[in-house]
């Protein structure tokens, strides 16, 4: 599709189309974690995997032919679901690696410190209240998954923790024991919101410094992501299926420097349910 370029490694899609490179990979494999069963299946073009945890709970994932989430539900034993994800409308998109939404940097009316929330100076509760702040600009609609993946300004409506208790060598996205335990007051906000809320969504986000080509960058910031999801649900009991992951690569720098910068090479989470939901959650 005109000048887009396809990068493949194992398990990790790389799109370069129109300025923009994006990674897509296949959420499911995080949700093997203790499972007793999985299955895939192939529904038209279509592929749906089915988790099946051991206390007889489902996790029901539909991608499409081109790896987009189409659905994500969880159903309990006794056949009860929460829809977590619904994307079955067809949204504004441009191009195979588009979704892109055109909109201007929120304007923010509350103080950094509770829009960009540093987990090494907060408490579990602190890390709650930003996760479950409200958006600080208008939702104009409800949007796809992909669109909040891949479009910054609409994610910026949403308050996010920086993860700064967790950072990586260079070239690595291995969370050390040390660092592992740092992550559990962002588990107890997360555990918080979604037992208010079972629908609840978060986005953890990958990054890296400026050191190295793009495509490296993108693939190691979407692995640093996951790692964080993988331990956030395999040591504290987030349920997977309540994050989705995504790695950004060198872009969106917190400190501005070109050289290796440690502040770089970390992770980020945020709540993207009313997103998801047209600004009701």
């Amino acid at each position: 599709m005109g000048n887009q370029t396809v990068i493949r490694e194992a398990n990790r899609v790389i799109i370069r189309e129109g300025g923009h490179d994006i990674i897509r990979h296949d959420e499911a494999d995080r949700f093997r974690f203790n499972a007793r069963e999985v299955n895939v299946e192939r529904h038209g073009n279509n592929t749906v995997t089915v988790v099946l945890r051991p206390d007889g709970g489902r996790i029901i994932t539909e991608v499409d032919e081109d790896g987009r989430l189409l659905r994500r539900v969880r159903r309990d034993a006794a056949g009860r679901e929460v829809v977590l994800i619904d994307n079955g409308f067809e949204p504004r998109r441009a191009g195979f690696a588009g979704f892109f939404v055109e909109l201007p940097p929120p304007v923010i009316r509350v103080p950094r410190e509770l829009y960009i929330r540093e987990a090494a100076r907060a408490t579990a509760e602190d890390i709650y209240l930003t996760l479950m702040a409200p958006p600080v600009d208008r939702i104009e609609r409800r949007y796809a998954l992909d669109e909040i993946l891949y479009s910054e300004p609409l994610r910026a409506r949403m308050p996010r923790v920086d993860i700064d208790t967790v950072n990586f060598e260079t070239g690595s996205w291995e969370i050390t024991p040390d660092q592992a335990d740092r992550l559990a007051f962002v588990a107890q906000g997360i555990l918080r919101a979604i037992q208010r809320n079972p629908r609840e969504m978060f986005l953890v986000e990958g990054y890296t410094d400026a050191v190295g080509n793009d495509v490296d960058n993108l693939s190691l910031s979407d692995r640093r992501a996951e790692s964080v999801a993988v331990m956030l649900t395999n040591q504290f009991g987030v349920p997977a299926e309540n994050l989705t992951t995504q790695g950004y690569g060198k872009q969106f720098l917190k400190i501005p420097t070109e050289g290796p910068e440690r502040a770089n090479r970390r992770v980020a989470v945020r709540r993207i349910t009313p997103l998801l939901a047209g600004g009701q959650s």
